[in-house]
Formats: C-alpha cells, sequence, structure tokens
C-alpha cells in the first residue's frame, strides 16, 4: 500500500457538524468525510484490494467506496487530517495477516484436572438419586 498515492486519492465531502460551538456550528461545515474507491485504487495492488473488500464489507458502499468522517474538532483542517489518519488505519488494521495457530497438545495437568472434577460431579449426583423415595 503506497501511502502517498492512497492520499492523493482520497475525496473529500464537508457537512456541517453537531456538537460544540454554538452560533458557529450552524454557520460553518467542519464535519469531515474521506472517500476511497477502493475498486479503482492505484495505491492498492489487486490482492489487497480484494483483502479490504472482503474485511470491510460492511463500511463499503455498494459503489465501491469506503469511507470515514470526523467531526471532533472545529476546525474543518483538523477534521480532514483526523478523517484521513482513520481510513489509513482502517486500511493497515485490514491488511493485517493473521499468525498462524500453532498447534499445541492438551498439558497433563489439565487433563487430570478435567477428569477429577467429572469424577468429583459424578459423585455429587450419584449421591443425589435415591433420597426422596423413588429409586432408579
Amino acid at each position: 500500500m503506497d501511502i502517498e498515492l492512497l492520499k492523493s486519492e482520497l475525496r473529500y465531502r464537508s457537512a456541517r457538524s453537531g456538537g460544540k460551538g454554538g452560533q458557529h456550528v450552524n454557520k460553518v461545515e467542519t464535519k469531515v468525510e474521506a472517500r476511497l474507491n477502493v475498486r479503482e485504487s492505484q495505491a492498492l495492488s489487486e490482492e489487497e484490494k480484494a483483502l479490504v473488500l472482503e474485511k470491510l464489507e460492511a463500511q463499503v458502499s455498494a459503489e465501491g467506496y469506503l469511507s470515514t468522517t470526523d467531526q471532533s474538532s472545529r476546525s474543518q483542517l483538523t477534521n480532514k487530517r483526523l478523517a484521513e489518519e482513520k481510513m489509513i488505519a482502517m486500511l493497515t488494521q485490514a491488511l493485517k495477516r493473521p499468525k498462524k495457530r500453532k498447534k499445541t497438545r492438551v498439558p497433563q495437568a489439565a487433563r487430570v484436572a478435567r477428569t477429577d472434577m467429572k469424577k468429583k460431579l459424578s459423585e455429587k449426583k450419584s449421591m443425589r438419586r435415591g433420597k426422596f423415595g423413588h429409586e432408579e
């Protein structure tokens, strides 16, 4: 993934943001949405595109856009930077490959503890049988 090329491919939209700011909120569009067309991106290889589309399927629109928004700051420029960082973090996380699980054996102590627990439970239940006048 080429981060600089990715940044140049991002498209931004602004909107009025809720929250703190009083009258300022009603006049200024500080909420920023960063959008990336995953299918047409040059910053991602074909393999990376497939991985992103698979892992972030719920966040990708029908047209193939992945979007993030930010409205935490009163500054549009700050929100643009934060939305960009969110997008990069989301893509980086999606492209991480999980470590392969190494098979291990169940420890002897765990097996013994499990069988002991089963024996105790069995004894407890066998003690309960036949106390109330009907025997099995």
